[in-house]
Order: structure tokens, then sequence, then C-alpha cells
């Protein structure tokens, strides 16, 4: 693959990152600092999942100029913070790495074109796009280990341009997946499965319903971070891999203690 067509993927990653941080950590009344080349969502409602804390960015060396001021505004509110860090950026990785922080994971960025993509066959799957959004976090929560409540802190109560899929098994909702536009790209969040409900592709099904509307509203790729459990799915439904994104994390002496090492995307 060539390598400009690996940066576009990655950039496109990162602008689909960008705008759903941005919308969740607005939502959740935390703090987005935005410079040239850099971005960074501080959420102090979830000063415990560097996750929710995260900062993404497209020139280096703004990042480098930027990272004391950054770091400063997340340890006014005590947060644990995450770079996300493309693979091939070693000298971010160093410069991180000397200032404090640590690798916590490696997902991988991926991404399909969506022209063309087909109609789904959704079966007898009792699903809706207009889900409520608690319900979402619930099931997030409980795939993910996370203590109930812990998403709808990291999200806030209504993120700006998401559109939250349900599917449920008799009345009951067992699986979700949400999407976020951003500049002709339909970035995949929130992928969850209620753990009595796996290996019947519910997640699955709702994500291929959700890539058919974005192509209808005019999207032309979709991109997503994956867990190693998760890169065979999303491979199934389309999606390549270009890469590795490191999670470098920082977090507070006071907070050594409450690591977790959930989901993330």
């Amino acid at each position: 693959m060539a390598t400009a067509d690996r940066q576009r993927w990655l950039d496109l990653n990162r602008r689909g990152m960008e705008a759903a941080f941005g919308s969740f950590v607005r939502s959740a009344g935390g703090e987005a600092i935005e410079v040239e080349g850099v971005f960074a969502g501080v959420n102090p409602a979830i000063p415990e999942r560097s996750v929710f804390n995260s900062v993404v960015y497209s020139d280096p060396e703004a990042l480098a100029a930027e990272r004391e001021r950054i770091a400063a505004a997340f340890a006014e509110h005590g947060c644990a913070w995450t770079v996300w860090v493309p693979a091939g950026d070693t000298g971010t990785a160093r410069m991180l790495e000397g200032a404090g922080h640590r690798l916590d994971g490696e997902p991988r960025a991926m991404g399909m074109r969506l022209d063309g993509f087909a109609e789904p066959e959704l079966g007898g799957i009792d699903w809706t796009d207009e889900g409520a959004f608690e319900t979402a976090c619930s099931l997030n929560d409980g795939a993910y280990g996370y203590a109930p409540g812990t998403w709808r802190r990291g999200t806030g109560r209504d993120p700006q341009g998401l559109i939250t899929y349900i599917a449920r098994i008799d009345g009951e909702p067992a699986a979700t997946v949400a999407a976020h536009d951003a500049g002709g790209d339909c970035a995949i969040w929130n992928v969850a499965t209620a753990p009595a409900a796996r290996g019947r592709g519910l997640s699955t099904a709702l994500m291929r319903r959700a890539l058919a509307d974005a192509a209808r509203r005019g999207c032309e790729t979709s991109t997503l971070q994956a867990t190693k459990l998760g890169r065979p799915v999303y491979e199934r439904v389309g999606y390549e891999d270009f890469g590795a994104l490191q999670m470098w994390e920082f977090r507070p002496a006071e907070l050594a203690g409450d690591a977790h090492p959930g989901p993330a995307a």
C-alpha cells in the first residue's frame, strides 16, 4: 500500500476521533483545547478514564510545543489522559515516554470505502435507529466491565451528531452501535453487545445498517479504531487495517490503582 494512501486513512481516523471526542467532552461539560494541529479533550467528569481524556494531533511539532500546557490542563482536574500516536511516529512516542507517559494499548486504525455498500438484510432482528442514548451507555458499561454510569459520565447526556442504533431481544436492549459523521467520513463508536446476547451477530448487523445509512447521507468512507478482538469482526464487514494507533497514557500517582483495560473505541 502506498504511504500516501495509508496516511490519508490515518488522517480520516484522526479527524473522526477529534470530532467525536469533541462532541463527548462538550456534552459532558468539559473543555476542548484546540490549537493548529492538536486537539485535547479535558473531561473532569471522568478523571480516572484516560480514553475519555484523549489527545489527537496532525502536527508532532505542535504537540511537543503544547504538551506542557495540555498537561497542566489535565493536572488541574486530576485527570489521567492519553495521546493517540500513529505507530510510525517514533519521535513523538519517545518524547511522551520521556515525559512520563506509558504505552497503554495499540488499537488498529481501520477504514473502508462506502461506495456500492450493499443494503443489509437484518432478517428478524428487532432494531431501532432512534435508540435512547442512556440505554447505549448502559450496554457499553455492561459489555466492558465498567461501573454503571461510567460511560454516561464519559460521553455526557447528549453528544451532538451521534446516531445511536439499538438491537433488542424479547424487548430487552442487547446490542448497540453509534455513528458520527465527520466531513464525509462515518466514524463508528460505542460498539457493544450484552454478554448474554453475544454470538448472534447483532452488533455486526447494526453496523451494516449504520454504514448503509451513512452512504445514503453522502458519506464516502467509514473509520474506526479496533481492539485486537474487534479487528477480525470489522474485517468481515469490509474494513481494512491501516496500522496501529499507540495509546500513550499519563496517569497521576493518585489514580495509579484505578486503571482499567476498557475498550479503545
